[in-house]
């Protein structure tokens, strides 16, 4: 008989549940046990959902982040956190950092943040240096198990892998991270042995880096390490997920586990090679189902290829999602007012369960047994195919037009970058922002109103020009250089152009976790892209005609639309990242013929979409910088494009991030204390650059002093003539009252700093 498992589900709950409980909890609005309770709550309703599998995951909830759980696990939080907290405040120190009470204190800064992989989720990033040490902490994972156990739930704890974990810190020092895991893998013999006194039979393992490239050493580490855990009384399904195995695929086969789960999604080439090389006692789970998207999967098609297979595995073969839910929202049903047309396409991770169920049914009891469920899958999988609202003949006769001269400038930057400086005349250090300020109360409420037809459109514009006004004021007071307009009309960065662009559509309750509280609900992309109409020319025209300042015109880039939105299946993203990138372009040059003269066009997620091995880089960066490009060069050599990047890791593709040519790019510093800029050592970047020196993700506000230190460690690598002073990021999740005194001393520093270089 076939078995069904799920890798682990979405945290937050149906409604962000977890996340509003957590920022009560952080603003002091309530208690540590209120918080536990939601998530004792959410934890209790999400097995429930999953309670039609054989073996339900448990371990996978988090407050936080899991890589940051497992940070607690082992006892190796960072070693500034304040030791004298209780544990759950020490956990959120790690995450969000604190402010001292003692203002002459510097802040405890919170660990970096980063990407999962090629997902859309930040995780925590661990710490070692050569005092590091572990020690098991597993009262809190172990009462989730026994949580679950008592309620009658097949419970199948989830784990970090002791090798990805490591993989997935940073060494402080110059500490070998492999040397570590000698003194990391007790813990897990421990907490796998506390496991089976609990009763449990099967552990998930995850060790997603063997989907990427491995050098001998890793390889040799994963040996050690499952040769080590292999004598524990539980079973190990060793868990990979989000790419082929390729040159790492002997070794998943061959360490001692009792089960393997692959991505047949991204691996489908590999299955048999896998079935081959796999002992004849494992167990071989199949992602089958696409965790990292949205879309109905074809089940028929799906049973054609899972039939033949079956026969050959019989009980070996068990049957789970590509990945973990987390990637994907909570629920379909809640749905109501979406396109019915296009609803009936997609699936959600309670339908993905529900689509598991059906394809085991199928396996262990005949077709016959399904017979309605396929047969209205079908109907769906035809329907998106031939439906006419998914294809545009004009947006593809576009296309076909399209050739590398959309890509250049007229001249080179170093010939714009005089006419620039003739035009803005900014000073030495131009101080700017990212381009949101702060999502207010009275903001979010406005949209709301409109949205619900209790506000006219005449009334929305006249209130949210309000809310313009005063961030063009309150910016000059600050005295930064350039402007922004704050973008108080904007819900999201990409959701916003997306409901302004055919061939999108949006739920509403389609919320997915980012990191922590932060929830964003990605834009679905069902059909060719068009731009009908200006997106956002009205608004900069406004906020410009209120200042002197220059005031950047702040748009989304067609790459990082592409990457955070639930991207179409049935064309390759190239494809549909070119029609993001011409409607982009649409936006751009109208903003020009207006009078925008700065704009920025932001990419954070460029590096994300890369590939998980770097052999594949190059074709992904080819499609990705030449998409930009359509977007940005068709403007004048004396308008100065701006790009902004934030919370990745840049180092390894900076010459990449050089040929798109942005005239000036904003990248994240602060929380790795300008560690990224040390490739600007060996790469001379040709053009402007703004290190963030506010990290917006932490409560903390920077002081003039600690501004000032981090750019003069840029001025170190990049001439003062080509620096900007600029936050992290967007300040849309801050208040009022922290961002001014950070704004402030921004400005403050750059002053100090045009003294220090003119003296």
């Amino acid at each position: 008989m076939v078995k069904t498992h799920n890798l682990g589900f979405p945290r937050i709950g149906k409604k962000r549940e977890l996340k509003f409980a957590l920022e009560a909890y952080w603003h002091g609005e309530t208690d540590i046990k209120a918080l536990q309770q939601t998530g004792a709550q959410l934890r209790q309703t999400h097995w429930q959902y999953q309670q039609q599998l054989d073996w339900v995951p448990v371990g996978d909830f988090s407050f936080y982040d899991h890589v940051l759980d497992t940070s607690r696990l082992v006892g190796n939080l960072p070693k500034r956190i304040d030791a004298r907290l209780t544990e759950p405040d020490r956990y959120f120190q790690a995450a969000r950092g604190q402010t001292r009470k003692d203002k002459d204190q510097k802040p405890i800064a919170a660990a970096e943040m980063t990407k999962w992989f090629d997902t859309n989720y930040h995780y925590l990033v661990p710490e070692f240096d050569a005092t590091t040490t572990f020690e098991l902490h597993a009262e809190s994972y172990l009462s989730q198990v026994i949580e679950a156990k008592s309620n009658g739930y097949a419970a199948k704890p989830v784990l970090l892998g002791p090798v990805s974990y490591l993989w997935l810190g940073k060494s402080k020092d110059d500490t070998d991270k492999l040397r570590l895991l000698g003194d990391l893998l007790p813990c897990y013999e421990q907490l796998l042995s506390q496991l089976a006194e609990a009763g449990v039979e099967w552990v998930q393992i995850d060790e997603p880096i063997l989907a990427t490239e491995l050098d001998s050493q890793w390889q040799h580490a994963l040996t050690q390490a499952y040769f080590a855990l292999h004598k524990s009384p539980v079973k190990l399904l060793l868990a990979t997920y989000f790419g082929p195995l390729r040159e790492n695929l002997n070794l998943a086969c061959e360490l001692p586990t009792a089960g393997l789960h692959i991505d047949a999604i991204n691996a489908t080439d590999e299955v048999i090679q896998v079935i081959d090389w796999l002992p004849a006692h494992k167990i071989l789970s199949l992602g089958v189902i696409n965790g990292r998207n949205i879309w109905k999967s074809d089940l028929n098609q799906l049973l054609d290829w899972l039939e033949p297979l079956h026969i050959r595995l019989q009980d070996r073969l068990w049957l789970a999602p590509s990945c973990s839910l987390l990637h994907v929202p909570v629920d379909l049903q809640q749905e109501t007012t979406l396109d019915a047309e296009i609803t009936s396409w997609l699936a959600f991770a309670r339908q993905k369960l529900d689509e598991l169920s059906i394809l085991a049914t199928a396996l262990n009891e005949g077709r016959q047994a399904v017979a309605v469920q396929l047969t209205e899958n079908a109907h769906a999988i035809t329907g998106r195919q031939q439906s006419s609202r998914v294809h545009n003949p004009a947006v593809k006769a576009r296309l076909k037009q399209t050739d590398s001269t959309l890509s250049q400038r007229q001249n080179n930057y170093q010939q714009r970058t005089i006419l620039q400086q003739q035009h803005f005349t900014l000073p030495l250090f131009p101080t700017t922002t990212i381009g949101s300020f702060p999502q207010t109360q009275a903001i979010r409420q406005s949209r709301q109103r409109f949205r619900k037809g209790e506000l006219s459109l005449a009334a929305y514009q006249q209130e949210m020009q309000a809310h313009i006004k005063l961030t063009i004021e309150e910016q000059e007071k600050l005295g930064l250089d350039v402007l922004v307009h704050g973008e108080a009309e904007r819900n999201d960065m990409v959701e916003y152009f997306g409901e302004q662009l055919e061939g999108y559509i949006f739920s509403r309750f389609g919320w997915v976790q980012s990191y922590g509280s932060r929830c964003v609900k990605p834009p679905i992309i069902f059909g060719d892209i068009a731009r009908p109409r200006p997106m956002t020319v009205d608004w900069i025209r406004y906020a410009q005609s209120l200042t002197d300042k220059p005031v950047k015109g702040m748009l989304t880039g067609p790459v990082t639309m592409l990457n955070w939105s639930f991207v179409r299946d049935d064309q390759p993203r190239s494809q549909t990242c070119l029609q993001l990138a011409l409607a982009i372009r649409d936006e751009v040059l109208d903003l020009e013929r207006a009078g925008v003269n700065i704009i920025q066009i932001d990419e954070a997620a460029l590096r994300e979409g890369l590939p998980l091995r770097q052999t594949d880089w190059q074709s992904y960066l080819d499609w990705a910088v030449e998409s930009f490009r359509i977007s940005a060069n068709g403007v004048a050599d004396s308008t100065q494009i701006h790009t902004h990047m934030c919370y990745s890791e840049f180092n390894d593709i900076i010459a990449a991030i050089a040929s798109m040519d942005a005239d000036v790019i904003t990248i994240e510093t602060s929380r790795s204390d300008m560690e990224l800029l040390d490739v600007f050592n060996a790469f001379d970047y040709p053009n402007e650059i703004g290190p963030g020196v506010y990290d917006i993700h932490s409560p903390n506000i920077p002081s003039v002093n600690d501004i000032r230190s981090l750019m003069e460690k840029a001025a170190e690598r990049i001439p003062p003539a080509r620096l900007w002073v600029n936050p992290d990021c967007g300040l849309k999740t801050r208040q009022w009252s922290e961002v001014k005194p950070a704004l402030q001393a921004m400005v403050d520093a750059a002053k100090q700093l045009r003294q220090s270089v003119a003296a």
